[in-house]
């Protein structure tokens, strides 16, 4: 740990995780004051699976959000 409290990764343990550029670290203390970090992946494209939603009548998102999931 440098003075401003920046940590480095080693790149061994970057790829025993799969970490990479974008992902963030969750640290966590114990009570016992143990230290936990864990892995939150960047998800990129999390909606590209789901597939339009057809409709007739003019949808505005944020007034009809729940239209869209159907009813």
């Amino acid at each position: 740990m440098n003075e401003r409290g920046s940590v480095t990764v080693p790149a061994s343990v970057r790829r025993s995780a799969d970490i990479e550029a974008g992902d963030k670290l969750r640290w966590t203390v114990t009570d016992d004051g143990n230290i936990s970090v864990e892995v939150v992946k960047q998800r990129y494209g999390a909606f590209s699976d789901l597939d339009p939603v057809e409709s007739d009548e003019e949808i505005h998102v944020a007034a009809d959000h729940d239209l869209a999931a159907g009813e």
